[in-house]
């Protein structure tokens, strides 16, 4: 099978066009490292259409996530979660910020590696608890020590996010601004590959 200039993939058989929309660039991270922001930022800069999975989520369920895992336990969440990761995937030419614990699943974690250029943006505890710090609505820093609790989470997921991720940024204290100048070119590039 060959392909020409135009797009077209060729064989004995048929001629059929080749889907030249990109796979999704797919953001992963802990919370705070700035997936909403810099994902919205991104799919402009990209021109493409972006999508936060906590917020879909919160969509179609018509609550909080908060309130998910109220009633369902993180269980429940993360069997909500692996589902609408795995239909929002397969969204060609977009940008999708997943929520913080979606690496947690080996399942994810394959559907990450297999669909989309994956990108993982790092940032340190300190930075992460600044940021995060006075958010109510993060059912996982319930936690006496919320600093403590994100240093804990860091360390279970840091290997996860390394595992699945193409390109690692870390956000730290940079304006978006100079994040996008830094990971646009690394994104096209991976894009032409």
């Amino acid at each position: 099978m060959t392909t020409d200039r135009a797009g077209t993939r060729a064989d004995s058989r048929s001629a059929e066009p080749v889907d030249a929309t990109p796979s999704p660039v797919i953001l992963v991270g802990m919370m705070g490292a700035g997936k909403t922001t810099i994902g919205r930022h991104l799919a402009h800069a990209l021109g493409r259409k972006f999508l936060d999975l906590d917020h879909e989520l919160e969509a179609r369920c018509g609550v909080r996530v908060a309130l998910i895992f109220e009633i369902e336990g993180e269980a429940g969440f993360r069997k909500r979660e692996t589902a609408l990761l795995d239909e929002c995937s397969q969204y060609r030419g977009m940008v999708l910020a997943t929520g913080g614990g979606a690496v947690l699943a080996a399942e994810n974690r394959r559907v990450l590696k297999e669909r989309g250029t994956v990108v993982y943006l790092r940032a340190g505890v300190d930075e992460l608890f600044r940021r995060v710090a006075r958010d109510r609505n993060r059912p996982l820093l319930k936690a006496s020590d919320p600093r403590q609790r994100i240093a804990d989470l860091l360390d279970q997921r840091e290997p996860l996010y390394e595992e699945v991720a193409d390109i690692t940024l870390s956000t730290g204290s940079l304006p978006v601004a100079q994040v996008l100048r830094n990971l646009v070119p690394h994104i096209r590039e991976l894009e032409t590959l």
